[in-house]
């Protein structure tokens, strides 16, 4: 189980995500108002509270939604899930679609830093049911059908 720490959004793509205190996700769209939205298998992205503080223990500089990511929750590590894990929180399910990805050219953190979270640690998930979801709230993995009871 994990806490939501954080939730981001940008109205505009290729522009850092910024805090707020909450989110409206809709059914195979994504988050209302955030420039990522749409019927495509990146709806939401999701980042580890952890990955993020071992990152600016090495000095970086970061807001929340600074890698871009819409959610971040403590105590998962996405990147160590398979892809089709399901998640659920509050009314929301999410469906993990591809785990990383290419940092666009000119990232201003790997610029800075030399390296990057994202690629390798940021993952993608498109929107099974719909609701909200805000800081405090807890993320559940749910069960996976194959799984042997």
């Amino acid at each position: 189980m994990g806490k939501v720490i954080a939730v981001c959004t940008s109205e505009v793509k290729g522009t850092q995500k910024k805090s707020v205190p909450q989110i409206e996700l809709i059914e195979d769209w994504g988050i209302k108002n955030d420039a990522h939205a749409g019927k495509w298998h990146r709806q939401v992205s999701l980042l580890s509270y952890e990955k993020i503080e071992e990152f600016r223990a090495k000095g970086a500089e970061v807001e929340d939604g600074a890698f871009g990511e819409n959610i971040i929750v403590q105590g998962i590590d996405f990147a160590a899930l398979p892809v089709g894990t399901r998640f659920e929180c509050n009314d929301v399910i999410l469906e993990l679609t591809q785990i990383g990805k290419e940092c666009h050219s000119g990232c201003a953190i790997y610029k800075k830093m030399g390296v990057c979270i994202m690629p390798k640690q940021g993952v993608f998930t498109r929107v099974l049911h719909g609701g909200t979801i805000r800081p405090g709230d807890e993320l559940t993995i749910l069960k996976q059908e194959n799984e042997n009871e």
